[in-house]
C-alpha cells in the first residue's frame, strides 16, 4: 500500500505539469485568433498564479482539516474542470474568469504534497516526484502542436488534456480509501506541527533568503516556458508549428534532469544541487541569447535551461524541514510556495509588456537577471544558517 501510495502521488505531480506549459504553446495562435495584444497571456497567467498563491497559503489549515488526499483530489478536479472550460471557448474574458478555479486547484495540492514528500522521503524521491511534474509539463506542448498542425485547433488541444485531467481526477478519489489506509489522510508525523503566522515564519533565520531565491527561480521558469514559443516565432522566424513544438524542450530538459538528479542527489546533497543548476541555467541563456543566423544553439539552449532548472526547485522544497525544522515545514512551504507564484505572477507578465512595447529580443536578458539574483540569495541563505545542509 504505500509503494502504491507514492504512485499515486506521482500520477498528481503528472497533472500538476500538464496545464502549465499549454498556454505558453497555444498563445502565438490565440492572441491572433481573438485579436488582442500579444502581452495578454501575462493577464491570464497572473489570474492563475493568483489562485494559486491564496490556496498555498491555506494549505496548512485545509489539510490539517480534510487531509492530503483530498485536498489533492479536489484540487486536480477543479483544474480539470477550468481546462475543459478553456477548451470550449473563444473569449478573453471568460478565460480569465477560468483562470480563478486553474490556479486556486494548482496551490493547495502543491503546497501539500511538497511537504509530504519533503517530511518522509529522500532526496531522490523528491527529484523524481517533480520529474513527473516534468513529464505532464513536457507532454502538452506536443499535444498542443499535433492539434495545430492537424487543424484540430487550440481548443483541441485543450479537450485533450482536460480529459486526460478528468481520469486523473477519477483515479485519486477512487485512491482515497489508500491514504486513510497508511494513515495520512491528516498528514499525521512523529512531531507536533507549528501553526505559524507569515510574520511569524518570515522571522526565522534565513527564510527572508529562501523566499527570495524561490521568488526568482519561479520568476524565471515561468517566463522562460511561457514566452519560450513566442521568442522562437517573433524574434527568431520560427513557424509557429514547430515552435509550440520546440518550446517543449525546456520542459524535456527539466524532466530529464530531474531524472537524472533522483540518482546523484544523495551523493551531491541540496546545496551543490541548487548552486551548480542555477550555473547551468546560466550557461544555456547565453546559448539562447547569442544572435547566430542559426537556430540550433538557441534550441539547444532551451534544453540546457530546463536541465538547470531540474535540481533548483526540489532541492529547495526538500532541505526545508533539514534547514528551519520538520515542525515548520509545512508553514514555511505554503509561503514558499506562494513567494514562488508571486514571482510566476508578475514577472511573466512584465516581460509580456517588454515584449510588445520595446522588444522580444530581451527575452534571454530578462532571464539572466532573475538567474544571477537566484544565485546571489541562494549563497547568502547558506551563511545564514546555523546547519548547512550537506
Amino acid at each position: 500500500m504505500y509503494s502504491l501510495l507514492l504512485v499515486i502521488i506521482y500520477v498528481a505531480f503528472i497533472s500538476l505539469g500538464l496545464p502549465d506549459s499549454l498556454l505558453g504553446s497555444a498563445w502565438p495562435v490565440i492572441y491572433k485568433q481573438m485579436d488582442i495584444p500579444i502581452s495578454y497571456a501575462g493577464i491570464i497567467t497572473m489570474i492563475i498564479a493568483s489562485g494559486t498563491i491564496i490556496s498555498s497559503l491555506l494549505s496548512d489549515k485545509l489539510t490539517k482539516k480534510i487531509g492530503v488526499g483530498y485536498v489533492t483530489a479536489i484540487s486536480v478536479m477543479m483544474t480539470a474542470l477550468a481546462l475543459f472550460g478553456f477548451s470550449i471557448s473563444n473569449s478573453f474574458i471568460v478565460l480569465c474568469i477560468l483562470a480563478v478555479p486553474y490556479g486556486l486547484g494548482a496551490g493547495g495540492v502543491d503546497a501539500a504534497l511538497n511537504n509530504y514528500v519533503a517530511l518522509h522521503y529522500k532526496s531522490s524521491h523528491m527529484s523524481w516526484l517533480h520529474c513527473f511534474w516534468g513529464v505532464g509539463a513536457a507532454v502538452s506542448p506536443y499535444i498542443m502542436g499535433y492539434s495545430l498542425t492537424g487543424g484540430l485547433g487550440w481548443n483541441s488541444g485543450y479537450r485533450i488534456v482536460s480529459v486526460i485531467q478528468i481520469c486523473l481526477t477519477v483515479i485519486l478519489f477512487i485512491s482515497l480509501p489508500i491514504w486513510k489506509k497508511n494513515n495520512i489522510s491528516k498528514t499525521s508525523v512523529p512531531f507536533e506541527s507549528a501553526d505559524l503566522s507569515i510574520s511569524q515564519a518570515v522571522k526565522i533565520k534565513g527564510v527572508k533568503y529562501m523566499l527570495f531565491t524561490f521568488f526568482c527561480y519561479c520568476a524565471l521558469e515561468s517566463t522562460a516556458g511561457l514566452w519560450a514559443s513566442s521568442y522562437l516565432v517573433e524574434f527568431r522566424g520560427i513557424d509557429k508549428e514547430t515552435a509550440a513544438q520546440f518550446a517543449s524542450l525546456f520542459y524535456i530538459g527539466i524532466t530529464f534532469g530531474r531524472f537524472i538528479s533522483g540518482f546523484v542527489s544523495e551523493r551531491i546533497g541540496d546545496r551543490r544541487l541548487i548552486r551548480s543548476g542555477i550555473l547551468v541555467i546560466s550557461a544555456g541563456i547565453i546559448m539562447v541569447g547569442i544572435p547566430l543566423g542559426n537556430n540550433i544553439l538557441a534550441l539547444i539552449g532551451l534544453i540546457i535551461i530546463g536541465l538547470g532548472c531540474a535540481p533548483v526547485y526540489p532541492s529547495i522544497i526538500h532541505s526545508t524541514p533539514y534547514n528551519f525544522g520538520k515542525e515548520n515545514s509545512q508553514s514555511i512551504i505554503g509561503i514558499q510556495m506562494a513567494s514562488a507564484y508571486v514571482g510566476s505572477t508578475f514577472m511573466p507578465p512584465l516581460f509580456g509588456l517588454i515584449a510588445q512595447h520595446i522588444n522580444i529580443g530581451l527575452y534571454p536578458l530578462f532571464l539572466c537577471i532573475f538567474a544571477i539574483t537566484m544565485l546571489v540569495m541562494s549563497e547568502l541563505l547558506q551563511r545564514k544558517l546555523v546547519r548547512n545542509p550537506n
